[in-house]
């Protein structure tokens, strides 16, 4: 009996007046349900920074091509390069620093800041009439858009432990989905004169912007998001109070998971590592014991060989989205599928699907099932075989190949979003709460970073 009355002080939290994060943690504790409002708001901040990064691919030839800089056909390429890693490169450059503010003044205001950059920016960059204006437009878009590592940390603080996977996997849902539809809206509405001549006319407003309106579209929903940040909580800051036990705890014996207070055993629930705590799932980690607090972070090994492990699959991500294309257009006689456009989109439709579906339903009990470490090792492992399975598919013709690439397509990209997702909670859970923007901003960069050079990559091979 005497065990148990210590027992329970010491779950016993005391919070403090005007900080931010005991207001985020005495929420959490009142309220043990899933917040659909916190969800809904994360996947629209993150749907509309994810929606610009590649949405001008469809149409980025023709704008460079009507800029009238390339001096040969064959130099169009190499200057729609250049625009389109302007992007990544402002990103890379700034990740860290946004991450840091992030952990200084609270997630919000970034989170703010970011999505109004999009609102600017990318309008901008619709209104572009030259080479020049193309490439600053969207580094700036890139360099202030420092969303997605505060979003991340957000997303873990946001909400309880059990819920922090369907959080975490709602960011990465939303981020596949951009990525899927914003080339779809820049390939359907740039241009509109010369698509839908019926609705816009010829020497119009969109027949001397012909690339605007894909951009105006984002950056209204992007306005949109700006203002549902409004009732996003503040946040955690660093300089906001710990949030403490009623009961000072001393003579902490670690081997057995047991502290004296006033000559009486506590049990106070340490794991015993860090990983294996992240083994168990979300129900076996006490994030408060996992990390060493004040670590520099690139002297944290395991956060540092995560990051990388999440660099060389964003790589790998960027170069097969491209492949894939590719690939699907190609004709029989080269190894392709002979698809149309209309037939990749089709397929990539089905996918985005899926990969909502999933994200929202199943991957939560995955990953308390296995853990991040569990469910990113066994996605990656099959994702080889599945991979090498591509070349025996484009064998297959008529409705057989539609639906075999399309279930395929399907389990690409639930694996891959596994992945990622494993990795983003392993990374947040990691590190300390003030250094968990700083831990996404350099994740960030290293994505960034790859990425710019999976292109080039995917296209070599």
């Amino acid at each position: 009996m005497g065990d148990e009355n210590i027992r329970e002080p010491l779950l016993k939290k005391k919070y403090y007046e005007n900080c931010s994060g005991c207001k985020v943690e005495q929420a959490k504790e009142l309220n043990k349900g899933l917040s659909i409002l916190n969800l809904s708001i994360i996947w629209m901040v993150v749907l509309c920074a994810a929606l610009p990064i590649s949405s001008l691919f469809p149409f980025l030839y023709f704008m460079v091509r009507d800029f009238n800089i390339a001096k040969t056909e064959t130099d169009i390429g190499s200057y729609a390069g250049y625009v389109g890693s302007a992007y990544m490169l402002g990103r890379s450059l700034t990740s860290i620093l946004w991450g840091m503010i992030a952990d200084r003044y609270g997630r919000k205001p970034v989170i703010i800041i970011g999505v109004i950059s999009v609102v600017i920016f990318n309008t901008l960059f619709g209104l572009s009439t030259s080479f020049w204006m193309a490439v600053i437009m969207r580094f700036f878009l890139g360099s202030l858009c420092g969303v997605f590592g505060p979003v991340k940390a957000y997303a873990t603080e946001l909400f309880r432990e059990e819920h922090q996977a369907i959080g975490l996997s709602t960011f990465s849902a939303a981020w596949g989905i951009g990525l899927i539809i914003g080339p779809a809206l820049g390939g359907y509405l740039a241009q509109p004169v010369e698509k839908y001549p019926h609705i816009f006319p010829k020497d119009s407003f969109w027949d001397k912007f012909p690339y605007a309106l894909p951009c105006f579209i984002m950056s209204g929903f992007a306005f949109a998001g700006a203002i549902a940040c409004i009732w996003i909580p503040s946040g955690r800051r660093r300089n906001d109070k710990v949030v403490l036990c009623d009961l000072e705890v001393t003579g902490s014996n670690s081997k057995n998971n047991l502290s004296t207070y006033e000559g009486k055993t506590a049990y106070i629930y340490l794991p015993q590592t860090p990983l294996e705590a992240l083994g168990k799932g979300s129900n076996g980690a006490n994030k408060d014991n996992m990390t060493k607090k004040n670590l520099n972070l690139f002297l944290n090994w395991p956060l540092m060989s995560s990051i990388i492990v999440y660099g060389v699959f964003s790589l790998h991500e960027i170069a097969y989205q491209e492949v894939f294309s590719l690939w699907a257009v190609s004709p029989t006689r080269l190894g392709g599928l002979n698809f149309t456009s209309d037939n990749v989109g089709d397929v990539l439709a089905i996918s985005g699907v899926a990969l909502i579906i999933y994200q929202l339903t199943l991957f939560p009990y995955f990953e308390n099932a296995c853990g991040p470490v569990s469910i990113a090792r066994i996605s990656g492992v099959l994702s080889i075989p599945l991979l090498q399975s591509y070349p025996f598919i484009a064998m297959l013709s008529g409705i057989t190949l539609y639906i075999v690439i399309s279930i395929a397509s399907i389990l690409k990209y639930i694996l891959q979003v596994t992945i990622v997702t494993g990795l983003f909670i392993l990374q947040n859970r990691l590190v300390e709460q003030h250094q968990r923007g700083a831990a996404n901003g350099i994740a960030m960069t290293a994505m960034s970073l790859f990425k710019t050079i999976g292109p080039a990559t995917g296209g070599a091979m």
